[in-house]
């Protein structure tokens, strides 16, 4: 390689930044390289002292650190650039706008044109010295003051004239000027820079060029859609060069500015076409969302880049779709506006499949997925509408039957206007799922969704025809048979959501309910026992299984507590079931189902305390059956419970005060238990087996007995404590000691409280204290003894060692 080639190459590199710069940049760098090499040889010298035998010699200081600038030159240098090119564009508006009148017509023409031509020819002279930055900010100075020549030309030349059509030439001019410097400055031979091209004029030029386009058809007076095209023809011009462009500010603009009057012109070609009333006004709307989808699909074909061709590509889909939707809103019903759209979605697929670029197939598939979702989002209030509708009937149970199927799910709500056809929208976009889910991987995805549009077009169907109440009804049922059929986790999940709308829907007449709750528990409880998702089918039909017997109670006139003893039946079938069902999670679900009941049916009794005590008595032998299994022992402390509470409501009704008669059907059971647990595990300890027990008689008697004028219960009381103190005493268990001999004492002081107060009355006033003094006197003799001792045992130890 020659050196003069090398010569040659090294003039043509660009520096950044310039030479001179550069070189005070590298001499800073070297200064701070040599303070911090001075810095560590000192460290290096004392290390190696430190290390040496002998005293070590005094460490030298090492000298300070230079301090780091917090920016650098070049940072600075532009900071400076900047701001000078800011203050005299400020200065050159206000020259213009606020100094104007001061001067004569050709003295303000010679000064600006002056200076404008000065400001552009400086960075010609500056780029061959080096100086790019300076020549920048001098350039877009240069650029601002030709708009002021422009405006300046307007107020001196063309006061009268059109202000857009002005504004439209001007930027014509300004972008064909721009440009042009640019090119020229790109294209001067090279001086001490090898490329003395300037970043800004060239970008400047084509953001003025967003306008031309634009001004000149507002001049024209064009209406909504000639405005409309000159920003979707700009948007394609700014593509185009977006693409095939090779400088990245110019690059970045020109996206920019595609995208910006892109979207403008998108929208207003929406709004266009959504207020288009014929299908004349329709059409020139969707010519104009052809021309965005042409750019579209041009840079879908033009670009490199993979995610930036699929994206054009949805766009354009999505333009064809808005296009050819808007042609056939205008033709069709208002009912029919969105299944139009949607089959223009779906037609979409048709270039799917075809031998188009894989990443534009991509795309269009996103844009066609795009309108599908979008018509199912459409879907969703009549959906939700028709599903949580019928909990209004809640409120209103067997007020009368509605005139169709869409009156009773909307008595307190409207329904969406133009919402007929929301079945078909919904069963063509599970039908598009079903046949276009062709990879194993999304085939389960897409399988489900079906599912799920599939059971939302049978819900929807009655509502949106308006068919009768009792169509409605059994559309609903058999939706909730066909979706049992499949045995699958969603179609369940969804068929428990219809039950319970359907059985809210039921409540509007009486036969329908009776009817409904039925036929709701026969078919749950079949499909549990064919095993389809057992433990959520056994669940839901032992729940319409309480419904209808609440239902049945109220048809029969029956009070509440009349009805809770029908309801009964439902835990006690579901305690028989968990018995012989196999499945552990299929017998808890019954379990909890039950439980359930029974809580309504103790609910329902609680008005009337005699029935009440007999429902808790049965739910407490309902409990004690299923204690008998030997993995639900744990139920017979709720089936004791129950029992319980029953005997103290039965007791409460026949006005029973005495606690014990309370207290006693608690203690006996516990007590027994104690013993059993004791004579299993011996160390179990008396407190855990006989304390509540004990207490649970014990402590209410005493409290009763302290406030008992008579004998007879402090008596009988202490002869009870009395015998559990000398159980205690004799079996040496602290429970009954400690408990019978506590209760003996303080129902002994109760007895003899009266006496006491007495004695303490005859004593003299000196007593007392005399007495607390002589105990204070024996604790102190007996402390001082222990001391002494304790000494004596010390200096016994002591001698032995």
């Amino acid at each position: 390689m020659s050196c003069g080639g090398t010569a040659s190459r090294l003039r043509d590199m660009t520096h950044i930044p310039p030479p001179a710069v550069e070189l005070r940049i590298l001499d800073a760098e070297l200064y701070r390289l040599d303070a911090r090499r001075t810095q560590l040889l000192h460290r290096r010298a004392w290390l190696l002292t430190v290390l040496q035998p002998g005293p070590p010699a005094p460490m030298t200081p090492p000298p300070p650190a230079t301090p780091r600038p917090e920016t650098t030159a070049p940072g600075v240098q532009n900071v400076l650039l900047l701001l000078g090119g800011i203050l005299l564009t400020l200065a050159a508006i206000a020259f213009t706008l606020v100094s104007w009148g001061s001067m004569g017509i050709t003295g303000r023409a010679l000064v600006l044109a002056a200076v404008t031509l000065a400001a552009l020819g400086a960075p010609v002279a500056l780029l061959r010295r080096g100086l790019r930055s300076t020549a920048e900010s001098l350039a877009g100075l240069g650029l601002a003051l030709t708009v002021l020549d422009a405006y300046a030309l307007h107020e001196v030349a063309f006061p009268a004239g059109d202000g857009v059509t002005f504004a439209a030439a001007a930027a014509t001019v300004l972008t064909g000027l721009w440009t042009a410097y640019g090119l020229g400055l790109a294209a001067l031979p090279g001086g001490k820079t090898p490329s003395p091209t300037l970043l800004l004029p060239l970008p400047a030029a084509l953001a003025t060029a967003q306008l031309p386009l634009l001004l000149w058809a507002v001049a024209a007076g064009g209406g909504p859609h000639t405005i409309t095209a000159a920003l979707l023809l700009t948007a394609v011009l700014d593509m185009v060069l977006a693409l095939r462009l090779s400088r990245r500010a110019v690059r970045l603009v020109a996206a920019i500015g595609a995208c910006t009057t892109g979207a403008w012109g998108v929208l207003a070609a929406g709004q266009l076409s959504v207020d288009a009333t014929g299908p004349g006004a329709a059409a020139r709307a969707a010519a104009l969302f052809a021309l965005a989808a042409a750019g579209a699909f041009g840079a879908a074909w033009l670009a490199s880049d993979v995610r930036l061709r699929t994206g054009t590509a949805a766009v354009g889909g999505l333009s064809v779709v808005v296009a050819a939707g808007g042609v056939l809103r205008a033709v069709l019903p208002a009912d029919w506006t969105v299944p139009g759209y949607l089959a223009c979605g779906v037609a979409l697929l048709a270039l799917v499949g075809g031998r188009l670029p894989e990443p534009v197939r991509h795309g269009l598939g996103w844009a066609s997925a795009a309108v599908q979702a979008s018509a199912v989002v459409w879907a969703l209030p009549v959906t939700t509408l028709t599903l949580f509708g019928p909990a209004v009937w809640l409120t209103q149970v067997w007020s009368g039957a509605p005139a169709d199927a869409r009156d009773a799910v909307t008595t307190d709500a409207f329904w969406p206007a133009h919402t007929s056809a929301t079945p078909l929208v919904l069963a063509a976009v599970a039908a598009v799922l079903i046949s276009t889910s062709r990879t194993a991987e999304w085939r389960p995805r897409a399988r489900t969704a079906a599912l799920a549009l599939t059971w939302a077009t049978a819900l929807t169907v009655p509502t949106a025809l308006q068919l009768p109440y009792s169509s409605g009804l059994s559309i609903q049922g058999l939706t909730i048979i066909a979706l049992l059929s499949l045995a699958r986790r969603t179609a369940t999940l969804l068929a428990l959501a219809t039950s319970l709308s359907l059985a809210a829907l039921s409540l509007a007449t009486e036969p329908a309910t009776l009817a409904v709750l039925a036929s709701l528990t026969a078919v749950f409880a079949l499909a549990a026992r064919r095993g389809r998702l057992a433990p959520a089918s056994a669940a839901a039909s032992l729940a319409h299984a309480t419904a209808l017997a609440c239902a049945t109670g109220a048809a029969l006139d029956w009070r509440p507590e009349h009805i809770a003893l029908l309801v009964l039946a439902v835990p006690a079938t579901a305690a028989l079931l968990a018995a012989r069902t196999g499945d552990p999670s299929t017998t808890l679900a019954v379990e909890i189902t039950g439980a359930v009941a029974g809580v309504v049916a103790i609910g329902l009794s609680a008005p009337e305390l005699p029935v009440f005590a007999l429902v808790l008595a049965l739910c407490g032998v309902i409990a004690a059956g299923t204690a008998v299994r030997p993995d639900r022992r744990a139920a017979g402390y709720a089936a004791a419970a129950l029992f319980v509470l029953a005997m103290w409501v039965r007791l409460s009704v026949w006005n029973v005060g005495s606690p014990e008669a309370y207290t006693l059907p608690v203690t006996v059971p516990a007590l027994l238990v104690g013993v059993l647990r004791r004579r299993r595990d011996p160390n179990t300890s008396s407190w855990t087996a006989y304390g509540p027990g004990l207490a649970a008689t014990l402590v209410p008697s005493l409290l009763t007995a302290w406030s008992d004028a008579h004998w007879t219960r402090p008596l009988l009381l202490g002869t009870a404590a009395l015998a559990v103190t000398l159980l205690g005493a004799r079996h040496r268990l602290q429970a009954p000691l400690a408990l019978g001999g506590g209760t003996l004492v303080l129902d002994a002081l109760h007895e003899l409280a009266p006496y006491l107060a007495q004695v303490v009355g005859a004593l003299p006033r000196w007593a007392p204290p005399a007495l607390a003094g002589l105990v204070l006197l024996a604790l102190g003799a007996t402390y001082e003894q222990r001391i002494r001792d304790a000494r004596r045992v010390r200096e016994v130890l002591g001698r032995m060692n």
